[in-house]
């Protein structure tokens, strides 16, 4: 079988993890899990909105290897390892199964649509014990090796020659009973069932509403239902009203498993009553089957359904429950519950009170510098609790960085399916990995603001005022002194101004540098708050949303891919399909459906 690698594996993850864990521990020299071998390549003589969709679910599950579990996956596998099994043998034949309960007249329709007995008949149950296969033509061994049909059981419809031209192309498989006691015959029926191009169903009057039939096989194909044809066999055994209400039944018991009727020219099962052993409605059967043949769409139509049950299967892995993404106000939370966790507000304001307190200490008196200095030196020395910093400021400032990468995750995965779900939390908990330590490097690199504010350029000019006004203190204090001694000539009022103008000055100056510096100050502090912040969401993002926002992408990429091969034609027969689900169970075999 031809196969592609997928090139781009997600080797991230909890899946990929448990995966690598598995090979780590598997013995030397085990098979590989199936499900992680290469997809096959699809082409052949599949085209228009099939191959589409087949390229897309052999995209799709490559994609999703190391999101979801292999048995998530198992059917889509399943399809596409059928689906190239299939293109590489014979197009012109159609392969149709002739299915049904014990009783129900398979054999006896087979040897009448055969024209010579060909399969045996009798009351003996069950009668067919392995599959037989009739064909109308050569070139279909192929597909009866991938039926695992032996020689022995490989029939022609008539010694030496061919039947009617209209069936040339047919394979018509007889097989067991699908209600028969022996095991081996139902895992029979199973496996061809899965293998064939078309379904003939027969029931007879007594078993057509067997729940056994319709929980197990007719309602969990209820969206093969072009590629289904029901019978009901033994009409001679009823009354001419009798069929019409038994027929009408039938219908009302496959509308509800959910299988369209092709009738009024829509698509869906052919359904028709018949009864091969007078041959009343064989031919019609024959004529349907002639059509169908010559159609040559029955591996297509079936391979379709095929890949709608597998997107069916797959949907609630995919499909989300509502909008789905990282918004802008997530964004911004999140670098706000950074920023908080960084103390970039407490920053911004101790810079600008720093800077403030520094004007105001280079441009105030010295006897209030020496105040100052005496109550920091006396506080330096306190062992008042009250001065103490708090030791659990690293923690909350911890706790405060997970909290903020556990609810941006949560916003991220809220909607989305179980398995990207999971993915994007795994995505932020690796980032947030290591993240309280970055943030506090990246304080440590930016460096404290507050330890060292600017200058500004008339801060020279305010300290040489201030000079000033304590020299004109100390010059008339120093002219009172000598007055006092007789130094100098008596005269009070000049000493006292000038040392009463240079006591008034320093204030005045202090009181103006501290004023002037308002606004500068602030913009410090602002500034240094807006690089601490901006640093924090930079970090934030680098670690934790851009891996966020990958996941999603990833996550959008499988969607469309999966809106691919769930096809537009599909949509309500997937409905469909989900509403019935694919095995039905709990009821007693032989219980009729009423």
């Amino acid at each position: 079988m031809s196969s592609s690698t997928v090139d781009d594996r997600w080797d991230d993850g909890l899946i990929a993890r448990r995966a690598a864990e598995r090979g780590a521990h598997a013995p030397e020299g085990a098979p590989d899990d199936p499900a992680e071998d290469s997809l096959p390549a699809l082409g052949g003589q599949y085209g228009g909105s099939l191959r589409t969709r087949l390229d897309a679910l052999h995209e799709l599950v490559g994609l999703s290897r190391t999101r979801l579990a292999n048995d998530t996956l198992a059917e889509a596998g399943r399809v596409l390892d059928e689906a190239a099994a299939r293109q590489r043998l014979s197009a012109r034949h159609t392969v149709v199964a002739i299915a049904g309960p014990t009783g129900s007249g398979k054999s006896t329709l087979f040897n009448a649509l055969a024209g010579v007995p060909v399969s045996e008949t009798g009351l003996r149950r069950p009668t067919t014990s392995a599959p037989i296969a009739l064909s109308w033509s050569e070139g279909s061994a192929g597909l009866l090796d991938r039926l695992a049909v032996p020689g022995r059981l490989r029939r022609r419809p008539l010694a030496g020659g061919a039947a009617d031209e209209d069936l040339q192309g047919l394979v018509l498989i007889d097989l067991p009973d699908h209600d028969s006691a022996v095991t081996g015959h139902r895992v029979q029926v199973d496996r061809v069932l899965g293998l064939v191009d078309a379904v003939i169903w027969v029931v007879d009057p007594e078993k057509y509403a067997d729940a056994a039939l319709h929980e197990r096989y007719l309602r969990p194909l209820a969206g093969h239902a072009e590629v289904t044809f029901v019978v009901l066999n033994q009409i001679d055994r009823l009354g001419g009203e009798s069929v019409d209400l038994v027929l009408d039944d039938l219908r009302r018991l496959l509308d509800e498993d959910g299988m369209a009727l092709g009738e009024h020219g829509e698509p869906g099962a052919t359904v028709l009553a018949l009864s091969a052993l007078t041959g009343e409605g064989v031919g019609e059967l024959r004529e349907l089957l002639g059509r169908f043949v010559q159609e040559r769409t029955a591996p297509a139509l079936r391979l379709s359904a095929d890949v709608d049950a597998a997107a069916a299967r797959l949907r609630t892995a995919y499909v989300s429950d509502g909008q789905t993404g990282l918004g802008e106000r997530a964004r911004e939370d999140f670098a706000a519950r950074l920023a908080v966790a960084v103390g970039a507000t407490a920053a911004g304001e101790a810079a600008e009170r720093v800077w403030r307190r520094g004007a105001i200490r280079a441009c105030g008196t010295p006897w209030l510098r020496l105040y100052r200095w005496y109550e920091r030196l006396r506080a330096h020395g306190s062992t008042d609790p009250r001065l103490q910093a708090p030791l659990e400021d690293e923690l909350t400032a911890r706790q405060r960085v997970e909290q903020a990468v556990r609810v941006v995750a949560d916003d991220a995965s809220r909607g989305l399916p179980a398995p990207w779900a999971q993915a994007v939390r795994e995505a932020a908990a690796r980032g947030a990995d290591g993240l309280p330590e970055a943030l506090d490097e990246l304080t440590t690199t930016i460096g404290d603001p507050a330890a060292r504010p600017p200058r500004p350029a008339w801060w020279p000019a305010a300290v040489l005022a201030q000079v000033l006004m304590t020299f004109l203190q100390i010059f008339g204090a120093v002219w009172l002194v000598g007055q006092i001694v007789g130094v100098v000539e008596p005269g009070l009022l000049p000493p006292v101004l000038i040392m009463l103008g240079g006591i008034a000055g320093g204030p005045l100056v202090e009181w103006a540098c501290a004023a002037a510096v308002k606004g500068p100050a602030k913009r410090y502090g602002q500034e240094a708050e807006r690089k601490l912040r901006e640093a924090a969401a930079a970090c934030g993002r680098a670690r934790v949303l851009d891996p966020i926002a990958a996941e999603l992408m990833r996550y959008r990429e499988v969607r469309d891919q999966f809106v691919t091969v769930s096809g537009t034609r599909s949509g309500a027969r997937m409905a469909r399909l989900g509403a019935v689900g694919m095995r039905w169970g709990g009821t007693r075999p032989g219980a009729r459906l009423r």
